[in-house]
């Protein structure tokens, strides 16, 4: 028994061993066959990535700010009390700072879920929320930092992870106003 195995071909050159295959004779060349369910799966996240990135921290904030509106159900709970008594000089209950906290956070899921008409003002809210939410490193540094180090605390990483948060929605930002601006436009220049 002799087994035959096939070298592939390269497009013919004209009988000279000096001149070159060039990137058009290769592109006619059939691409081997290969996995397509990866190359689709990244073609489908490609054409929906924006979505994708929206509905995600969306659910991250409706998540979140559901588990507020149980109490002592949400780890951060007790940091967004401490952080918002500060900021609001103690002049609110905890009960309605927790209550506003919640509603405000599951209504920004919600605005980046939806997008549409809510998304803007969800955008906004966000980051005017983030704006709060990193204030707690200076408002709370004993809670933010471990002593004598610059490394942050369980709940300083807690707060610090929001920047992925931040970048996700800054990059929805810079789409949904930049779509805006070129809808504005009449000449479409750019």
């Amino acid at each position: 028994m002799s087994s035959h195995t096939v070298e592939p071909s390269l497009p013919a050159t004209s009988g000279n061993p000096e001149s070159r295959v060039t990137g058009r004779e290769l592109s006619r060349t059939p691409r081997p066959p290969g996995p397509r369910l990866p190359r689709r799966l990244a073609e489908l996240v490609d054409a929906h990535a924006l979505a994708l990135l929206r509905a995600t921290v969306g659910i991250v904030f409706v998540g979140f700010g559901i588990l507020k509106l149980f109490p002592s159900a949400s780890p951060a709970e007790q940091l967004a009390v401490d952080a918002a008594t500060k900021m609001t000089l103690g002049l609110v209950p905890e009960t309605v700072l927790l209550l506003s906290l919640a509603t405000l956070e599951t209504a920004i899921g919600i605005g980046l879920i939806a997008g549409r008409r809510l998304l803007r003002p969800a955008l906004v809210a966000f980051f005017l929320h983030m704006g709060g939410v990193f204030s707690t490193l200076f408002l709370l540094p004993d809670a933010m930092w471990q002593p004598h180090s610059p490394a942050p605390t369980m709940e300083g990483q807690y707060v610090v992870k929001n920047v992925v948060l931040v970048a996700v929605c800054l990059v929805v930002a810079a789409h949904e106003w930049s779509r805006g601006s070129r809808a504005r436009r009449p000449d479409g220049a750019g």
